[in-house]
């Protein structure tokens, strides 16, 4: 079969097309592979570094080939960018939820619901604040924190990103650039979103009212955070952190919010935005459009196309 293959470790331009063989077991014919900054980082060697040589892509979504069936999966050992792909964390996709709504809607959708609604425990009362709020899972976020009654503040790079960020429902946006970003804000959060760490974890939790919370759960930035027990208890706020491996090992828990997911996609009420599609020859330009920050939504791979 056909694959994007990394034989080393490093930039974009590691990528190359190669026939190999097939996964073995059951396995899923690909029409469409998403791309995600987990990826990334596996590409440079920075997080579960894979075994070379190694196809990434850690979401597809195409035809399970014993019955047929419509069905995306979530691969946590790779192998998505091929036109076939190991069957794991099988979900069937409804007929009324189109191929690219339900790849963009499963991984990062699941990043959203459950930092939204399982950790952050989002009300109607809530102030949510969402980083990289046009991006894959923050796009997300902004509208489901939305159809969860809370106000919603999204943090973007661009005024492109921000009107995008509006356009979903976030009732006020601020530039993520902002040298004071608690003082940008115009009111103080209780929840809030975020995959960038850094100065932005910082100056967020600083500005988190009593009782708040943060959920991280990513690091764009590549800067660590360490939080002092004495400074929470003080200020009587909490940060937890979200890890999706957590949701798939409980079967019937990522069944049961995929499932979800899907019927608020079906309904309208979820609606993923694509970024960029991209052929299967073109990994390594998603990938490099992905690290530059360029890009809004979910980016795909059309691993029946090659140029």
């Amino acid at each position: 079969m056909l694959a994007a293959v990394i034989t080393a470790f490093g930039g974009p331009e590691v990528f190359a097309l190669a026939e190999i063989p097939e996964p073995g077991g059951e396995v899923v014919d690909v029409t469409l592979a998403g791309v995600n900054y987990a990826d990334v980082y596996r590409r440079r060697g920075e997080y579960e570094k894979p075994p070379l040589p190694a196809v990434l892509g850690a979401d597809v979504v195409g035809r399970r080939r014993s019955d047929g069936r419509r069905v995306a999966a979530l691969l946590r050992g790779g192998g998505g960018y091929a036109r076939v792909a190991p069957a794991q964390h099988v979900v069937e996709v409804p007929d009324d939820v189109s191929d690219e709504q339900a790849l963009a809607v499963l991984e990062q959708g699941l990043t959203a619901w459950h930092s939204l609604h399982t950790l952050g425990r989002v009300t109607a009362d809530d102030v949510v604040v969402v980083t990289a709020g046009a991006g894959g899972v923050g796009h997300l976020a902004v509208q489901l924190a939305r159809a969860a009654g809370a106000r919603v503040i999204a943090l973007a790079s661009s005024p492109a990103k921000r009107a995008l960020a509006a356009e979903l429902g976030a009732h006020a946006t601020v530039d993520s650039h902002h040298p004071e970003l608690g003082a940008a804000l115009d009111e103080t959060p209780t929840l809030v979103l975020d995959s960038v760490g850094g100065r932005t974890f910082e100056q967020l939790r600083a500005a988190l009212a009593p009782f708040g919370r943060v959920v991280a759960y990513g690091g764009a930035s590549d800067v660590s955070n360490t939080v002092a027990v004495d400074d929470l208890m003080t200020a009587s706020t909490g940060v937890l952190g979200f890890w999706l491996q957590r949701v798939l090992d409980d079967d019937e828990l990522y069944r049961s919010s995929a499932a979800r997911l899907f019927h608020l996609a079906a309904r309208g009420v979820l609606t993923a935005r694509i970024g960029g599609r991209y052929p299967l020859a073109a990994v390594g330009r998603a990938h490099a459009d992905l690290e530059s920050r360029v890009t809004t939504g979910k980016l795909v791979i059309d691993v029946h196309r090659l140029t």
